[in-house]
């Protein structure tokens, strides 16, 4: 059941993706192979970021994160990295690496600035146990393991800082992934590498199902 479950997962994120990039291969660019300009970011935005993320941010796939209300300056930088092909973890490199090739550095902050300004939806709710467990490791780390507290530096609720991105809300699903993907270093980020390296699956799924829970 279960295998069957992420076979139309994965079948419907690829529409969605394969969708965004019809639509964003029919948007206008200027000359051929030009940057988009920053004045088609409302469209992009709505017409094809939208088709994965949510046109408000609030994405219902779990393949794709929620954007709302994240910091404009982490979504930047992840976009400057997807067009510089250096985000190596699978979806990166599946989808947005060929969705942000085109996109000008005053479009990338457009994008930023309107997902940024999205009201993040309500969180999914999950058993009290794990919720309890996820917490715990969220606000404590878990010593043992040499994992530091997770709020140390996404904050006591996890609205993120001037540094660190907005977890509160996104999806589980999403964030196991860059955890494995942070743990094998794929997304090579040191800072998340050392948070990772020791953490279990169960462990994992305890946090992503806690942030996922916030609202």
């Amino acid at each position: 059941m279960r295998i069957n479950s992420l076979k139309v997962w994965l079948h419907r994120g690829l529409l969605a993706a394969a969708g965004a990039a019809l639509t964003f291969g029919s948007l206008p660019s200027g000359a051929q192979g030009a940057p988009t300009p920053p004045q088609q970011a409302p469209e992009l935005a709505v017409g094809v970021c939208g088709t994965c993320h949510g046109v408000d941010g609030n994405s219902i796939n779990p393949m794709f994160p929620r954007l709302a209300g994240q910091k404009a300056w982490y979504i930047e930088q992840q976009l400057k990295e997807f067009r510089a092909e250096t985000r190596g973890d699978p979806y990166a490199v599946a989808y947005m690496w060929g969705m942000a090739n085109d996109l000008s550095n005053a479009t990338i902050v457009a994008l930023a600035k309107y997902f940024s300004s999205q009201t993040p939806g309500p969180g999914t709710p999950h058993p009290a146990a794990v919720i309890d467990r996820g917490r715990n490791i969220y606000e404590h780390g878990i010593p043992s393991q040499g994992v530091p507290a997770c709020a140390a530096c996404h904050g006591p609720e996890a609205l993120g800082s001037s540094q660190f991105p907005r977890l509160a809300g996104q999806h589980a699903e999403y964030i196991m992934k860059q955890l494995q993907s942070f743990q094998s270093n794929m997304r090579n980020v040191a800072i998340m590498h050392g948070v990772a390296q020791t953490l279990h699956t169960s462990q994992m799924r305890a946090v992503a199902d806690y942030l996922e829970s916030l609202p």
